[in-house]
């Protein structure tokens, strides 16, 4: 009789270290293809909503039209694409290119974007002698009301002042402005959409933004509950907080490019807005103190990639967005810690929010609906 070779000890009896690490390791592989399970159901009825819900087409209209922009990324590529579907003829130049390119093309309209920052110091006197040769000339701010120490001299160029910001309708008007009009801002969703993001990019609350001074002291009220949970904040200033060393693992700080912005926004599950304060005198040139009643363009953006977006108010929100519907609001670092908690622990009250976020946002904040609400205020 043949006898079998013999077992040692190790080989007949596995460690219950190594029984633990194995059933660890099963245990995540699990875990991670639940995750990846879940991320993907998500994407994949992202994309069906954005097959179904379209935005109407505009009706194009027989207009030459010459856009400035002002370097803001997002906004610019979206007036583009919205503009393109509206208008006969596009032509894109630079604040220094205006007085030029406008004798040379003849468009029917300028709009500049915002007037600020890169433009040249003679602007009034390009802006006017366009004017001369019979061109109509429109500006749009949408940095609205923290740089009105700037805008409120620029604004008394041009023939027609957009403002996305209602508190500064009247505050045009009143500087004698021609005619001024409320526009508010949109998404660009060819830029801004749902999409596979990887883990670096996944968490289950995330802020992308500076710290402006009230944000800094938002989030040191929160920062204990932050450092109990797998969340992400980016953007600058954030050396500005007192808790910085209790959320610094957290932290990336600096620039974060639209791209990867679009990643954080999708992977996450929570995405908090926070607006800056209007009247910090370090953190803008708002010396009159004007108010701000109306919603920054990470509104829109957040909502465009399908995460459930949790705000502090501003007063022209419900007529963009139906809060507890669409977007919920939070009214103290208390309540959006019990805010947090709960659509965590309610995955599906959490995706239904987002998801009919996202289908508003396709159908009525598109640059494309935008600009065409643009020219129909125009008259076009």
């Amino acid at each position: 009789m043949r006898r079998g070779k013999k077992q040692t000890p190790a080989a007949a009896t596995a460690s219950p270290d190594a029984d633990r690490t194995a059933a660890g390791a099963k245990a995540g592989r699990g875990a991670g293809r639940q995750l990846g399970w879940s991320h993907g159901y998500h994407l994949g009825r992202c994309e069906a909503i954005r097959a179904q819900v379209r935005p109407a087409v505009p009706a194009m209209r027989n207009l030459r039209v010459l856009y400035i922009p002002q370097g803001f990324h997002a906004i610019d590529h979206g007036i583009i694409g919205g503009l393109q579907h509206c208008v006969r003829e596009l032509i894109v130049g630079t604040p220094q290119q205006m007085l030029s390119l406008a004798e040379e093309k003849r468009p029917d309209v300028l709009l500049v974007l915002n007037g600020l920052h890169v433009f040249p110091n003679d602007q009034g006197y390009q802006v006017g002698r366009i004017r001369e040769l019979g061109i109509r000339t429109v500006i749009w701010f949408v940095d609205d009301p923290y740089f009105t120490d700037d805008t409120a001299a620029i604004a008394r160029f041009y023939d027609v002042v957009l403002t996305h910001e209602q508190s500064c309708v009247s505050f045009y008007a009143g500087a004698g402005c021609r005619q001024v009009g409320y526009l508010p801002l949109a998404a660009d969703t060819e830029l801004f959409r749902p999409q596979h993001s990887g883990p670096e990019y996944r968490s289950d609350i995330c802020f992308i933004g500076m710290a402006f001074w009230n944000r800094a002291a938002f989030f040191d009220r929160i920062a204990p509950f932050l450092a109990t949970t797998d969340f992400v904040i980016a953007g600058g200033l954030w050396d500005r907080l007192v808790q910085h060393k209790l959320l610094r693992h957290r932290i990336r700080d600096g620039y974060v490019p639209i791209e990867e912005t679009v990643k954080y926004y999708s992977g996450a599950k929570i995405v908090i807005n926070l607006h800056r304060f209007h009247s910090h005198e370090t953190d803008n040139r708002n010396s009159r103190n004007i108010p701000a009643h109306s919603v920054n363009p990470r509104t829109y953006e957040m909502a465009a990639c399908g995460a459930l977006q949790l705000t502090d108010g501003r007063s022209d929100l419900p007529r963009l967005y139906v809060p507890g519907q669409e977007i919920n609001v939070y009214h103290s670092p208390e309540d959006l810690i019990a805010k947090l908690k709960y659509y965590l622990s309610h995955e599906s009250e959490r995706q239904a929010i987002a998801y009919n976020a996202l289908k508003r946002t396709l159908r009525d904040h598109s640059f494309m609906t935008r600009m065409d609400e643009l020219l129909s205020m125009l008259g076009y």
